[in-house]
């Protein structure tokens, strides 16, 4: 056979090989899309065990800074219902604390009160809520503590430092439940 552009003929082991090279990146193709899968998997379960958990440990929070702030009662002048601003971090509490626990439970019993997509923005919009308050109550009791903190330090204050702190743990754990459920919805088919 003659050759008039002067080429090579194409040798049929390098075209038997083409195919073959092909099929070894669809099988690695079908692994790494196994993998990927199992790693979704894994990932919503975690999603799955970590917002109650979350949750679980605001609610724990928000209890203790219900309590400790409740029992800072030390005489004229250093009760913590003189001040608006502790008055302010107690409240909080108690609405963080019915909020979670109302989720707690709804996750434990595992019913559905409203529909899925409902529920879904509840839970996100819940949280932020929440959680926006928590920060903003500690926020706003920092700056009287430290102010107290000045001219003594006592058990009132030292009482309204570790109410104001479990209010800020209580606020660092429902917005670790807040991005799980903003993962959630961002997560799922409304169609």
């Amino acid at each position: 056979m003659t050759n008039p552009d002067k080429q090579n003929p194409v040798e049929a082991p390098d075209v038997e090989a083409a195919p073959a090279a092909k099929t070894e990146t669809t099988q690695g193709s079908g692994t790494s899309s196994f993998s990927a899968i199992t790693q979704r998997w894994k990932r919503e379960d975690l999603v799955k065990k970590a917002s109650p958990i979350a949750r679980g440990l605001c609610l724990l929070f928000s209890l203790l800074a219900f309590i400790i702030m409740v029992s800072n009662k030390h005489g004229y002048g250093r009760n913590f219902d003189d001040y608006e601003e502790y008055k302010y971090v107690l409240a909080i509490a108690i609405i963080s604390t019915v909020y979670t626990a109302w989720q707690t439970f709804v996750h434990l019993s595992k019913r559905e009160f409203f529909d899925r997509r409902t529920s879904m923005l509840v839970d996100f919009s819940g949280d932020q809520i929440v959680a926006y308050l928590l920060i903003s109550a500690a926020s706003s009791a920092i700056p009287l503590t430290n102010r107290f903190r000045e001219g003594q330090d006592n058990i009132f204050t030292d009482s309204a430092a570790s109410a104001i702190s479990m209010t800020v743990f209580a606020f660092v754990s429902l917005a670790l439940s807040g991005l799980f459920s903003g993962y959630k919805l961002s997560t799922h088919s409304f169609i």
